[in-house]
């Protein structure tokens, strides 16, 4: 039987500055932004609004869906690429994209077609392709996280996914298994993506956020 999740966690959230949770309209954003106050954040902003992204200490990119569908929403919004390139990439403000937001950190995904993501991490995102034909997509459910070279974020332990597409490419600091290796996390620099979603891997996933919080990268 799993732990429950920790209460009262001890987050690295400094009280002037704030976690930006970006909201493209693509999914439930409330469990994340419960999970990351739970971790201890104490200031989230669920937004969409640029000049929030240009002041927050933390940036946090959901996604839920398909590829060319989140993209198209997140460039949608006035601002937020051009924002979010210049805190992440040039400003070095700490990144988490999770699942479908892992996934655009990539130079395109192959969903429906092939669909440019924003460039921050060299690789494709193509669809899952099990060596055992039993293995069912989409992917889901609790499966390792098996570090492949160390991150100060990434430790072993168990986690929840649930995807049908998957990270190809550079700067892989973890994977898991579904009959084959599958990309669990890249990263590099300030930049952190998980395929997994912490807001539902209980401690692990706590633990995980905890220790982004604490992050001076």
């Amino acid at each position: 039987m799993r732990s429950p999740p920790p209460r009262g966690l001890s987050g690295g959230c400094r009280e002037a500055e704030r976690l930006a949770l970006i909201d493209d309209g693509a999914g439930n954003l409330h469990s994340g932004a419960n999970a990351l106050k739970a971790a201890g954040a104490d200031n989230v902003d669920i937004t969409s609004a640029a000049d929030a992204v240009a002041r927050a200490g933390w940036i946090v990119l959901p996604g839920v869906g398909a590829f060319g569908a989140c993209a198209a929403a997140l460039r949608a919004v006035p601002g937020i690429v051009e924002a979010l390139d210049r805190r992440v990439r040039h400003e070095g403000v700490p990144f988490l994209g999770v699942c479908v937001g892992m996934q655009l950190m990539a130079d395109a995904g192959e969903e429906a077609g092939t669909h440019a993501g924003l460039g921050w991490i060299g690789g494709t995102v193509r669809r899952l392709t099990p060596m055992d034909p039993a293995a069912k997509v989409p992917h889901m459910g609790w499966n390792d996280v098996v570090p492949v070279t160390p991150h100060p974020l990434i430790e072993p332990g168990e986690a929840y996914f649930l995807h049908s597409y998957a990270f190809d490419g550079a700067d892989v600091i973890a994977s898991t298994d579904h009959a084959g290796p599958v990309t669990a996390a890249i990263g590099r620099d300030n930049m952190l993506g998980v395929q997994f979603h912490p807001e539902k891997s209980q401690r692990y996933g706590l633990e995980l956020l905890a220790r982004f919080l604490e992050w001076r990268p």
